[in-house]
Order: C-alpha cells, then sequence, then structure tokens
C-alpha cells in the first residue's frame, strides 16, 4: 500500500471539483422543477451568490442574492424584525429562518438559503464563540435550520460555511 500525501493547493483543487459538483447537481435540480434560488448571506458576504454565478448558466436557476450584513440591511432588505435580533442575536436560528422566509418574500425565488455567524477572528462570546454559523433553508414550502461550529480563521470559517450550505441544499433538493 502506498500512502501519498496532497499538497495545500492539490487539497483546495479537490475542494474546488467537490464544490463544482454539488453546484452542478442543484442547478440540475432547480432547472428540472422550475425554480430559482436566493441567497440571505452575512458571515459569508456573499460567497455563496458568487460560487452559484460562476457556474455558467446561472441566470436559468439562481434569482439575487442579498448581502445583509449589518443588522439594519437584515431588517431593511430581508424584513426581519429589529426585535427580534435584538432579543435573539444576529447569529441565532431565529434570525436565520427569518432571513431564508424574507430572501423569498422578496424575491421571485421558490428556494431560499441564509447563513448568518462570526467568522472571527473577533466577535465571539461564550454563548457564541467564533465559528459558530447558523443556516436556514426554504424548499418546498418548508424551512429548515441548524447550526454548525467550523474551526479555523475567518478564511477557513467562511469557506466551510460556503460549502455546508451548498452541501445541505443539495440534500433538501434531492428529498
Amino acid at each position: 500500500m502506498t500512502i501519498t500525501s496532497l499538497s495545500k493547493s492539490e487539497l483546495l483543487a479537490l475542494d474546488t471539483q467537490a464544490l463544482e459538483a454539488n453546484l452542478t447537481q442543484i442547478s440540475l435540480e432547480l432547472v428540472k422543477h422550475r425554480r430559482m434560488l436566493a441567497t440571505a448571506e452575512s458571515c459569508t458576504g456573499g460567497m455563496i451568490a458568487a460560487a452559484c454565478t460562476d457556474l455558467a448558466g446561472a441566470s436559468d436557476w439562481f434569482e439575487r442574492g442579498f448581502v445583509t450584513y449589518s443588522n439594519a440591511a437584515k431588517a431593511e432588505m430581508l424584513g426581519v424584525p429589529a426585535a427580534l435580533i435584538e432579543q435573539e442575536g444576529a447569529v441565532s436560528e431565529a434570525v436565520a429562518r427569518a432571513m431564508a422566509d424574507g430572501a423569498l418574500t422578496h424575491s421571485r425565488a421558490h428556494v431560499s438559503l441564509a447563513v448568518t455567524g462570526v467568522a472571527g477572528p473577533t466577535g465571539g462570546s461564550d454563548a457564541k464563540p467564533v465559528g459558530t454559523v447558523w443556516f436556514a433553508w426554504c424548499v418546498g414550502g418548508e424551512t429548515h435550520s441548524e447550526m454548525q461550529h467550523f474551526a479555523g480563521d475567518r478564511a477557513t470559517i467562511r469557506a466551510a460555511t460556503l460549502r455546508y450550505a451548498l452541501q445541505r441544499l443539495l440534500g433538501f433538493l434531492l428529498v
């Protein structure tokens, strides 16, 4: 048995290939069912929308992306109640779900995904340490949400958020 080690650039290339494969499957599912996707992003700052639109033909299935980094943007662009943000915090299940619902309400999309988290290196707390990310997906009239904790620096956390959001979206589309 031969054991080989991949370089960092080779690992990133594999990651890119897996991401492209997921996006291709997402696009095929959305087009097949004549659905459009909208994203609502905070901690990723538009990375998910950018990844979607990197795929040729994205205009057939990607409707729009909301970058709502500030609390005011979440309220103004997505209709997330300011009182909800104040009560639960921007990084919370309730806010992620409201962002996903708001992305549908404020677009022509049929499917949405939302992310809100603490990418670091600052901004974390005991209750919500750096790497805490809440996700929400609206698919088929149902809103699903979950939280993940990712380790690493800011870039690593944001990249992990992007990959996880799209991987889970694909899973919901295939159900």
